[in-house]
């Protein structure tokens, strides 16, 4: 059992993000959020598709002014990412449930305490978002474009909200590589109670941005660091809450869900194992149990891990088994495995869910 790092508890609008609550998977709209009929139908896709939380861009006032119409037309929690320009953030702060502010590029000081007393008013949290590429210039003279640098960035401005009584906090480091992201939010860890928002930014298309997440959030994950976390993918949405979800699932952090385990293709395989498999992902979509299933496609495998799933194929020539908990329960042409073997599935799940 995965042991997390012990975190205060903040709240995204209903969500609570640290301490012992869910991990939470969050994504951005690519909208312009001033285009609200846009920007909705991109959060209700994210919604469907299972997101937490979702972020939006605010650019300009007239995104900023949108967010009341927004607002209005969604109950999904929502972020306002601002850079740059203060004033947005003291407009957002009205309508979102919190805001993630930059400090490499927000600007003097004074301008920040403005947004932590919109926030401090409407009790939403900051999200204090260190990007490996735009740090302050300060620091990146001192320390360059490291992990050192992020994490100097985030202690300096934990301290400077906490010194104005705001503790209303989250922390992300990012960097486009793996290696500093990991080294940033490992360093930082152990120094600060504040929940943190895993992510590798400007991780690329969906092959890519997949590798350098699983690789990078599964190892944070396995180490019992992250509370909430986005899959930066240059894609459709929806991917980057599926695989987030698949990274909280495969790490064992998320316990919901099929775990489906198949062979990979050989020569010893006696059945078409990739059409079997695709099916079997397809219509188990809906199944939030978490119950390990086994489609094996030759005999070498294929009884030994029957026995440890809660329900297996077991292939042969022309023919296989279905099992349940290591007993079998059918033997059938390979023709029927795949309709007999869900019927369990489904059987097992209702019972778990029920």
């Amino acid at each position: 059992m995965i042991k997390r790092y012990p975190t205060r508890q903040i709240h995204v609008g209903n969500v609570p993000v640290g301490g012992d609550a869910p991990i939470s998977v969050q994504s951005m709209t690519y909208s312009r959020t001033a285009d609200v009929d846009a920007t909705i139908e991109q959060i209700n896709r994210l919604h469907f598709a299972g997101a937490d939380i979702v972020r939006v861009a605010v650019p300009d006032y007239e995104d900023a002014y949108a967010l009341k119409a927004i607002r209005e037309k969604t109950s999904l929690p929502l972020v306002a990412d601002i850079h740059f320009n203060y004033r947005l953030a003291l407009i957002a702060a009205e309508h979102v449930d919190c805001i993630r502010i930059n400090p490499g590029n927000i600007g003097e000081k004074s301008r920040v305490k403005e947004v932590v007393k919109a926030c401090t008013e409407r009790n939403i949290p900051i999200r204090i978002g260190v990007n490996c590429g735009s740090l302050e210039k300060e620091f990146e003279e001192r320390y360059g474009q490291t992990a050192k640098g992020m994490v100097e960035s985030a202690l300096y401005n934990i301290k400077f909200l906490e010194d104005l009584g705001f503790n209303e906090i989250k922390v992300s480091m990012k960097a486009s590589d793996v290696q500093r992201t990991v080294d940033a939010y490992r360093m930082l860890r152990p120094l600060v109670d504040y929940p943190f928002h895993l992510g590798v930014t400007e991780a690329g298309t969906v092959f890519h941005a997949t590798i350098k997440s699983a690789i990078g959030l599964g190892t944070l994950l396995l180490e019992g660091i992250g509370d909430t976390m986005r899959v930066s993918i240059t894609g459709e949405l929806e991917k980057e809450i599926e695989v987030g979800r698949a990274i909280l699932k495969d790490s064992g952090v998320a316990k919901e869900g099929l775990n489906i385990i198949s062979c990979p293709t050989c020569g010893r395989i006696e059945a078409d194992l990739v059409k079997a498999v695709a099916e079997v992902e397809e219509r188990t979509k809906h199944i939030k149990a978490p119950l390990n299933v086994s489609v094996m496609g030759c005999v070498v495998n294929a009884i030994g891990e029957a026995k440890s799933a809660d329900v297996a194929i077991a292939y042969g020539k022309g023919n296989g088994l279905v099992m349940v908990k290591g007993e079998v329960v059918a033997k059938l042409s390979e023709e029927k495995l795949v309709d007999r073997f869900l019927e369990e599935v489904e059987k097992l799940a209702d019972e778990m869910e029920n």
